[in-house]
């Protein structure tokens, strides 16, 4: 089976980490024997706007078309204007530069998989009809719970995407109850996961990787990854972090609007570090070199990186947002109030200097990882699903 899939983020060689999660999912298709080609557009901002503000730069460095372990990435331009989620949704642009690539590619698809209603979803609608092609719908998060709720187009927008799929895929309970909440439609949910044979624990003791990354080697460290942005909360750590006694540090992995911010802070404050964005197998090197991985999120969908670091057992201090209650299960009342330095500082103090049971916590939550959130079987289940849609849509025709 042929499956293009429409997405925002896809990993390259010059954004190693956006979007890993997606190649994850890919690579776990194809091990089934699935045919995967990824379409990614490259929002553009007008030539005079790029002056204004480094945002609104195009990412011209990254190649209009790449392989990436066996699998071919398109990369076209679409027009984009600042704030369009706002009120003006891209989604015929975005569409008209998917449907180019597939003409001049000759690229004849069984199914389309969008990943996240908004800017993805709504493109693939349109492509989907303009094709005659079966598509499903993922649900990642804040194409739930921000995007739609900037103004009433973009609910409608929202809603008019959700409607038109032919399957509606949620990668977390929260996300379903809420979709269905708002359009009246129900959802499988059905996360991601991880590859799980990379993320077991690392051979070598934390001191040794510290070394390899030239991390402290006498501090409590911490470690945030992901994007480096207000929402997620990236400021409340560093207030917690003020808090903290002098001897735990704090390695922000990632880049992002708020990243000058972050490495200014990096320059005269020798407890924090500022390494920027990297290959997930990096990332993974500083999750085991770390006492703790914190990820204060404002929301959530289902955070990769979260289960990536109970994989390999890392104490995790979260906000409790999104499906995150899902993943903690029995642990949930460790989760922290979102936006708040003091419940914040008071859990990262608990998991260093309290002494909470972190051995049992980290093998019963290695195990929940291991039932729920193994890439290869949600692969198999999304396979069905593929297979689904397609036989439905012969019946029909």
């Amino acid at each position: 089976m042929n499956v293009l899939w429409i997405t925002s983020a896809y990993p390259s060689e010059e954004q190693p980490g956006s979007g890993v999660f997606h190649e994850t999912q890919v690579q776990a298709l194809r091990r089934l024997g699935m045919n995967i080609t990824v379409i990614c557009p490259v929002p553009q901002n007008p030539a005079m706007l790029q002056y204004l503000k480094k945002t609104y730069r195009s990412r011209c460095d990254i190649p209009p078309v790449y392989q990436r372990n066996g699998v071919t990435v398109y990369r076209p331009h679409y027009l984009a204007l600042p704030g369009q989620l706002r009120w003006s949704q891209p989604d015929q642009r975005i569409a008209a530069a998917v449907l180019d690539v597939m003409d001049r590619s000759g690229l004849m698809p069984d199914v389309l998989h969008a990943h996240f209603a908004m800017p993805s979803g709504g493109a693939a609608r349109i492509v989907a009809e303009k094709k005659q092609l079966p598509w499903l719908l993922t649900l990642h998060g804040s194409d739930v719970n921000v995007y739609p709720h900037f103004s009433k187009s973009a609910m409608r927008a929202f809603v008019q995407t959700i409607g038109a799929a032919d399957e509606v895929l949620s990668v977390g309970e929260s996300l379903r109850e809420k979709t269905r909440e708002m359009t009246g439609r129900d959802s499988v949910v059905l996360p991601i996961g991880i590859d799980l044979s990379r993320f077991k624990e690392p051979k070598k003791d934390k001191l040794a990787i510290r070394r390899k990354l030239g991390l402290p080697l006498d501090k409590k460290m911490m470690v945030f990854v992901g994007r480096l942005t207000e929402a997620k909360g990236i400021f409340e750590l560093l207030q917690a972090i003020e808090r903290l006694p002098d001897e735990t540090a704090c390695v922000f992995v990632g880049d992002g609007p708020s990243a000058e911010k972050i490495k200014a802070h990096s320059e005269f404050n020798r407890r924090i570090f500022a390494p920027g964005q990297m290959e997930n197998e990096r990332v993974k090197d500083y999750l085991s070199a770390s006492d703790l991985f914190v990820l204060p999120s404002h929301t959530e969908g289902m955070p990769t990186v979260v289960i990536e670091a109970l994989a390999l057992k890392i104490p995790a201090v979260c906000t409790e947002v999104g499906s995150l209650p899902e993943l903690f299960g029995n642990y949930r009342d460790l989760l922290v109030e979102p936006k708040s330095v003091d419940s914040l500082t008071q859990r990262i103090l608990d998991y260093l200097y309290r002494e909470l049971p972190v051995q049992e916590i980290g093998r019963d939550l290695r195990r929940q990882v291991e039932l729920h959130y193994d890439a290869g079987q949600n692969a198999a289940a999304l396979r069905e699903a593929y297979h689904h849609v397609l036989d439905r849509a012969l019946l029909i025709v």
